[in-house]
This record gives structure tokens, C-alpha cells and sequence, in this order.
């Protein structure tokens, strides 16, 4: 029996398998390609399992800190071991209840994205008698990048508009319960190459600088977001950065010549870079079945159990492998998953090995945006079990529990 049929048969199908060396090994390699002294926060929503966030946290000075987005997410870091002064709690739709809870916990940095947000966070660290340092989250009117996700440069619930800045710095400074901190700059996600991650950066830098100069914003940490990139459901490998760490020291000496002082502490963020490639879906097929000259090869694992996402229209570069061989025969089918809606569909012409009905099959680089980027409770079909593994042994099994309270 194979490995992943002998998981398979012990803990069910479909499993989540993440293997804690491969995420251990895309920390120590990022934190090896930004400058000496740089701040990387874990992005939870990638992936909030609390063994992945402490292997990423790890025990030395180089390990990750955490940036979360809701309570589930604090209930995670808490549990992997962060404390709250190695949080930054971000978002553009912060409740009362939730700052409540983040800041009882001992949260006390934030992203803001609006005066309002701002205010929200004064009047409930006011009520904790704590003051909030507060990162002022910037949607820059210009960008870098044309290629990638953008994430700046257009209307947005994200971020303040830099050209709105003058006349709102003096309301931001004066509300209660907050301290000016610094900006967050978050421009694009999973950049298409160094090339437009670097330019990115360097034009958040330099906005940064300018509302620093121009607008006397405080610059004590500057967060310069993410965009590290990472394969997706498919094969490959994460993508190095050999040129970062000169090209960021080079428009920070530039910049902000105090920087290697620690004076701003510079910061940045990554999820699918982190996690991406330590896991691995595992499923199986349950159906064949050909319809009017289309095959449809049906798989226990739906839109509940990968990528929600593929159920709105936005199909998954999914590839399916076999674990004993890489066939040379091949086929081409839809892939689909086992919930009763035409929505339920992974991959429209997916090149597949030949498979039968019982074969065990892997989606590889799936260990960001998987089972909790899906539609979980749809249909009401179990969740998936996650099973983590270090040095090739597995050090934990679990499954999330639906359960519904009755007042």
C-alpha cells in the first residue's frame, strides 16, 4: 500500500496532509532573502492551522509574527503560541466585539483603513485603559506593478487614499485611545515575477517616505505587504528572490537612511509563499461516468472541501497526480466533486492520468487557500481531516467539528 492510501485508509478521505519541514523551510528561505533586521508577519487567513503557525513562529529571533483578521484567527495565534504584542489585527470591517476580545487578549497594533475604523479602535482601547498603536493602512493613488492581483491605485473598502491624507491628518492624529504608528502598505498579491515584486516595493517605499515628509505621518513601522508568490494546485516549486534583499536595502538606504537602526522597523507579510507548497490534497475517485462525449471524472472532494471559489466561475488550475507512477498515458476530463449542484466543478479539460474508481489521487500545493478558503457547510458533508507530519511521521490528526447552539 502506498503512502497516501495507507493515510487514506486510516484517517479517511478526503485528508489534508501539510508536512511542517517544507514550512519551516519556506520561512527560513524568505527571512534569507529580505534585509537583516526585517519583521515578516504569517498571513493567517492562508492557512490558520495553529501547528503550521507555530512551526512558523519557531523559537528563535528569526521567527514569524502573526497577522490576523478576525477572532478565529486570534483563538489560532493564541493557541500557536503568539502573544498578543506579536499581533497585528487588520481589516477594513473591525466590530466592537471583536477589538474587544483582540485587545483583552493583549493586542494593541492594528491596521486601520478608514477614520471610522480608527475611531472604533480608539473608543474600545479607551474603555481597556490601553492606547492602540495604529498602522495607517494607505491605497496609494499610484502603483507599481501592472501585472499580479492589485491591490491598490482604485477605489477600495481597503485603505485610506493617499490623496485624501492632508486635510485627514489632523482628525487621525487627535482621536482618543490611539497612537499614530506608522502605514501599511499592501499593493499586490502573488506577484508574477521579482521583478514586479521589487518595483513594487520600492514604490510603496518611496509613498511611504513622501507622506512621511509631506503630510508629517509617523513613521515607526513600516509594513510593506506582501506579493511573494507561490504555485497553486499544481506543480512546481516556490520561486526564490535573489535580488530582493539589495534591492531593498538599496531604496531604503536611500529612503530612510535610519533604517538599519531600527528606526522605522520595517515589516513585511506572507501567506500562500509560507504555506503553499507543504500541502497536498488527498482524495478519491468515486465516479466515472461519460456524457454525450465529455468524461467527468467525480472525486470525493467538491467547492466544500478546495478553492469555494470554483463554485462562482472562477475555475482552479487543479492537476491531479497519482503517487506510484507518472503515467505516460493520459486523458482528458472534467473534474468534479460529489455535491449536488452544477456548481460543483474543480476543472473544466483537465489533462488526468487514466483512473479508476478507488484510486487515491493527490492535488499538490495545496496547503494555502484550501480548506478554509471553501464552502465548508454547503450540503453539510463532513470536513476534511488534517493531517500534519514532521520527518516523514505523523505528529497530529483533526477534523473540524460543526455544532449548533441552541439559546
Amino acid at each position: 500500500m502506498t503512502r497516501n492510501a495507507d493515510l487514506v485508509a486510516r484517517y479517511g478521505s478526503p485528508l489534508y496532509l501539510y508536512d511542517l519541514d517544507r514550512v519551516t523551510a519556506a520561512r527560513d528561505s524568505l527571512l534569507s532573502s529580505l534585509p537583516e533586521g526585517f519583521e515578516l508577519f504569517f498571513s493567517f487567513k492562508a492557512n490558520p492551522h495553529p501547528q503550521i503557525a507555530r512551526a512558523l513562529r519557531g523559537t528563535g529571533e528569526r521567527g514569524c509574527l502573526a497577522e490576523i483578521s478576525s477572532t478565529g484567527e486570534l483563538t489560532a495565534a493564541l493557541e500557536a503560541g503568539f502573544t498578543g504584542s506579536e499581533m497585528l489585527y487588520t481589516g477594513p470591517g473591525k466590530t466592537h466585539e471583536e477589538l474587544r476580545v483582540a485587545i483583552g487578549a493583549g493586542v494593541t497594533s492594528f491596521s486601520v483603513e478608514s477614520p471610522s475604523d480608527l475611531r472604533h479602535v480608539g473608543e474600545v482601547a479607551t474603555g481597556h485603559g490601553v492606547v492602540a498603536d495604529c498602522l495607517l493602512r494607505v491605497n496609494s493613488a499610484t502603483s507599481s506593478a501592472a501585472t499580479s492581483i492589485r491591490m491598490t491605485g482604485t477605489p477600495s473598502q481597503f485603505g485610506i487614499d493617499s490623496e485624501t491624507l492632508p486635510e485627514l491628518m489632523p482628525e487621525l492624529r487627535a482621536v482618543p485611545g490611539t497612537r499614530l504608528f506608522g502605514a501599511h502598505l499592501f499593493s499586490l498579491s502573488n506577484a508574477k515575477d521579482e521583478e514586479s515584486l521589487v518595483g513594487e516595493f520600492r514604490h510603496t517605499i518611496s509613498v511611504a517616505a513622501r507622506l512621511r515628509r509631506e503630510v508629517g505621518l509617523p513613521v515607526h513601522l513600516l509594513d510593506i505587504g506582501g506579493g511573494f508568490a507561490a504555485p497553486y494546485l499544481s506543480p512546481g516549486e516556490r520561486p526564490a528572490y535573489p535580488n530582493l534583499r539589495a534591492e531593498l536595502e538599496d531604496v531604503l538606504d536611500e529612503e530612510f537612511p535610519d533604517w538599519r537602526r531600527g528606526v522605522p522597523r520595517i515589516a513585511c507579510e506572507s501567506g500562500r509563499h509560507l504555506v503553499g507548497d507543504c500541502g497536498e490534497l488527498l482524495c478519491t475517485v468515486v465516479n466515472i461516468k461519460e456524457s454525450r462525449g465529455r468524461k467527468f471524472v467525480i472525486l470525493d472532494a467538491g467547492i466544500n472541501t478546495l478553492g469555494g471559489m470554483s463554485g462562482l466561475g472562477r475555475l482552479l488550475p487543479v492537476s491531479v497526480r497519482l503517487e506510484e507512477t507518472d503515467p505516460a498515458e493520459r486523458e482528458v476530463a472534467t473534474l468534479a466533486g460529489p455535491l449536488c449542484t452544477p456548481g460543483d466543478v474543480l476543472g473544466k479539460n483537465v489533462p488526468l492520468p487514466v483512473l479508476e474508481v478507488g484510486d487515491v489521487v493527490s492535488i499538490p500545493n495545496a496547503g494555502a487557500y484550501g480548506m478554509t478558503a471553501s464552502l465548508l457547510m454547503f450540503l453539510g458533508r463532513p470536513a476534511p481531516t488534517e493531517v500534519v507530519v514532521r520527518g516523514g511521521e505523523v505528529v497530529s490528526a483533526s477534523r473540524v467539528e460543526f455544532t449548533r447552539k441552541y439559546d
